[in-house]
């Protein structure tokens, strides 16, 4: 039986530099490689023209750049693109480039599939599959960046990382902690944390675990409901924590901000089920209860896809909920759908076969 590769994207330089040595290479080797990977962003073994040709065809046997594959990429109406991958064992991986004129982001996927069954959702629908590796989280950034720069060219202006594909982040915490680790260096993608925010529907415990690191992601937490009998209906994870236990974590939080820092509340909006007035007041009334004044909302209008039975509400009612949050002190923005043609919008991602169901949306 074939040994399983080593997916080398997925290593830090001491774990670069331990596997060079075990395969009788000098330890300089270690940072070529990182270097070539990361920073050259090269797709292929024979590409790395600095290391020997011998250790080069050693590594084409022993070792890979990458594990996912391409099944189909998406392009939208408004230049987002959505990719779907496959894992090696076969699970379904999205990833989203969304362009604007000042900065690019990039949607990733921590997970394949999702446990949480938040019931607005698109990706619930899939369930859990598996966590993504270290690896297959900053692949899916590398892959995005050379489809639309170019292997080894500089990115025009700034990227920002937003982990709110699939998945929930914080149920893959030190997978996700060490994709971040290996992007933020300066002698690789230099993709610092702040460019990147980790959204979570509200795990607790590693909330608090979250805010005692230092140069940590931003923090953006779904919440979508303003009292624990909406939430529960909508997000079954408040079952386990309640709002109380979330906006206690989240004033934990908010105390280990720097300047200038905010906490983001993300909001999806849902016609007739949580977009009244009275909700967005009772929202503005929870946030000053817990001394949240630290805060942004995120209002998501919500993003209708079969077979969810949600519809997103008027611009009209966006409008006045926003506007009830800011009567009351709260800063709020409205999050433009993008890529909704090609399913790449928030809510969206449930790796759709491209040959059926996108065949009347593409």
């Amino acid at each position: 039986m074939q040994e399983e590769r080593i997916h080398l994207m997925g290593m830090d330089p001491v774990g670069l530099s331990e596997f060079v040595i075990d395969q009788g290479e000098p330890e300089f080797r270690a940072r070529q490689l990182f270097k070539g990977i990361h920073q050259r962003r090269l797709e292929s073994f024979e590409d790395f023209t600095d290391i020997s040709k011998s250790f080069r065809e050693r590594l084409s046997v022993i070792a890979c750049l990458r594990t996912l594959n391409l099944v189909q990429r998406f392009v939208s109406n408004d230049g987002t693109r959505r990719y779907l991958f496959s894992t090696a064992n076969g699970n379904p991986v999205e990833t989203v480039f969304i362009p604007t004129r000042k900065r690019d982001t990039i949607c990733f996927s921590s997970q394949s599939g999702c446990a949480l069954n938040c019931d607005f959702c698109l990706t619930a629908k899939l369930g859990f599959l598996q966590n993504l590796s270290p690896g297959e989280i900053v692949e899916q950034i590398i892959y995005v960046l050379n489809d639309v720069y170019g292997i080894a060219k500089e990115m025009p202006h700034g990227t920002n990382l937003v982990a709110m594909g699939a998945g929930e982040p914080f149920n893959n915490f030190e997978n996700l902690l060490k994709a971040v680790s290996i992007m933020k260096r300066e002698d690789g993608l230099f993709i610092v944390p702040g460019r990147i925010t980790v959204s979570t529907v509200g795990i607790v415990p590693k909330i608090y675990e979250f805010a005692k690191l230092n140069g940590r992601p931003h923090l953006a937490i779904s919440l979508s409901a303003p009292n624990d009998e909406l939430r529960n209906r909508l997000m079954p994870i408040n079952k386990r924590w309640n709002i109380d236990d979330l906006m206690n974590a989240a004033a934990a939080f908010q105390n280990s901000l720097k300047q200038g820092e905010r906490l983001t509340f993300e909001y999806v909006l849902l016609a007739g089920i949580n977009d009244m007035d009275r909700h967005a007041a009772e929202l503005a009334s929870l946030l000053k209860r817990y001394g949240l004044d630290r805060v942004k909302i995120n209002l998501i209008p919500h993003n209708s896809a079969e077979p969810l039975e949600y519809s997103p509400p008027s611009a009209e009612r966006v409008a006045a909920f926003k506007q009830t949050l800011e009567t009351s002190g709260v800063s709020a923005y409205v999050r433009k759908a993008r890529g909704h043609d090609i399913f790449a919008a928030c809510g969206q991602l449930a790796a759709f076969d491209p040959g059926e169901a996108l065949a009347e949306v593409v």
